[in-house]
């Protein structure tokens, strides 16, 4: 009876639109529930990225760019865009509201199609004097200081092969590729305030006729501030917008907790879909194992006559449900991983969330888990099927009285 022992492949290979069948159905619960963790992860990596990167507790903006629409995106995801505000505003947050330990001002600049990009690029310019929110996340990858037409670009913008960019007629010299964040700011362009007044003047310059000429000297786009210890974040916030007209402060926290919501809908809707996929996979198994074993009485029954004990047999069961179980789940992990590679900007695009990969490791993990809940998964379905043979009637089987 050393033979059984090799039955599983044998019966794998014997029957190969069945164990096909069981095979996929196993992906399709390793690929629903590997991709369904490494979405709800990316997800919630993203939004962790983003309320890093920022650093800010308050963000002051021209009240008129709160009308429009995407101006949060601009702020806080990248999206090109630009909007300004008299850099009289800025002197006066910093001179007149209390309870500011840093405060810092950014400039944005939606450039026209740039020499590395297929799209328009985001520009964002700091002042390395001053900033606390992007300078941070620069040093990681470039410590120097960034010179005139120097850049640091986000992980998705690829410059021309001598690494510079070309935009409104200027060559940037790019000096480090930024690490990944999970939003548009992946897709933009990063430079010191000396700099973005160079662009503005080159943008000017490229449309004569637009409607209002941007001045580089007096303007900015929006004010961070980081709120000292012992002061409330939302009564500065109040302060600024009680006291310094034709501006508005927003609690960052604030403008994140939108992007939270929907992400929070995205991972239930997802984490939901997982439960029924689950659900389904496992019921549809035990059916295809229940029908497996009812097809197999006889080749059992056999084998009982033979001297396999009933644990014998259903050690059997278990160990095919285990096999097909394996290769199910090693396909659907398969299937994750190549998605994941082929198609995440799209997924980016499509959701239009903060969305970052876990790490490799992490990855690894989450596979490993998978495989081995698929193969427990196919191993209690195939319960009910083991506890069946044990009470086969040997003798009603082969007379053929089922």
């Amino acid at each position: 009876m050393r033979s059984i022992n090799s039955l599983p492949i044998k019966n794998l290979v014997r029957k190969p639109a069945r164990s096909l069948a069981l095979i996929f159905i196993s992906a399709f619960l390793a690929l629903s529930a590997f991709g369904g963790t490494v979405m709800v992860m990316s997800l919630s990596n993203g939004i962790n990225s983003l309320s890093a990167r920022l650093g800010a507790d308050i963000i002051v903006t021209p009240y008129a760019a709160t009308s429009q629409v995407s101006y949060d995106s601009v702020i806080i995801q990248g999206k090109p865009g630009q909007f300004y505000m008299d850099s009289k505003y800025y002197e006066e947050i910093k001179t007149e509201i209390e309870g500011i330990d840093k405060i810092t001002a950014q400039f944005y600049l939606a450039s026209a199609k740039a020499s590395c990009c297929s799209s328009r690029l985001q520009i964002i310019g700091f002042d390395p004097a001053t900033d606390f929110s992007i300078q941070p996340w620069v040093e990681k990858s470039y410590s120097d200081k960034l010179g005139l037409y120097d850049a640091v670009v986000g992980s998705d913008v690829t410059p021309n092969t001598d690494m510079t960019v070309e935009i409104y007629g200027k060559t940037l010299h790019v000096q480090a590729v930024l690490d990944k964040t999970g939003t548009e700011l992946d897709s933009a362009l990063y430079v010191d305030i000396d700099t973005m007044k160079e662009l503005i003047r080159a943008h000017n310059e490229k449309n004569p006729n637009q409607e209002k000429t941007i001045d580089p000297d007096n303007v900015v786009s929006s004010v961070l501030i980081k709120v000292a210890d012992g002061y409330d974040i939302d009564e500065v916030a109040g302060d600024i917008n009680l006291h310094v007209r034709q501006v508005k402060a927003i609690r960052t926290q604030n403008m994140i907790s939108g992007v939270s919501e929907s992400l929070s809908g995205v991972s239930a809707t997802i984490s939901l879909l997982m439960v029924v996929v689950w659900i389904l996979s496992a019921v549809i198994l035990a059916i295809v194992f229940t029908m497996n074993i009812n097809e197999r009485k006889k080749e059992f029954a056999v084998l009982r006559v033979l001297g396999a004990s009933r644990v014998k047999l259903a050690g059997l069961v278990f160990r095919e449900a285990a096999l097909y179980g394996f290769l199910g789940s090693l396909l659907g992990a398969g299937m994750t991983v190549l998605i994941t590679a082929l198609f995440t900007p799209a997924i980016e695009n499509m959701i239009g969330l903060p969305f970052l990969l876990p790490p490799v490791p992490v990855m690894l993990i989450a596979g490993a888990l998978t495989v081995v809940l698929t193969i427990a998964a196919g191993a209690v379905t195939a319960a009910s099927s083991a506890v069946k043979i044990s009470k086969i009637d040997t003798g009603l089987i082969l007379r053929g009285d089922d």
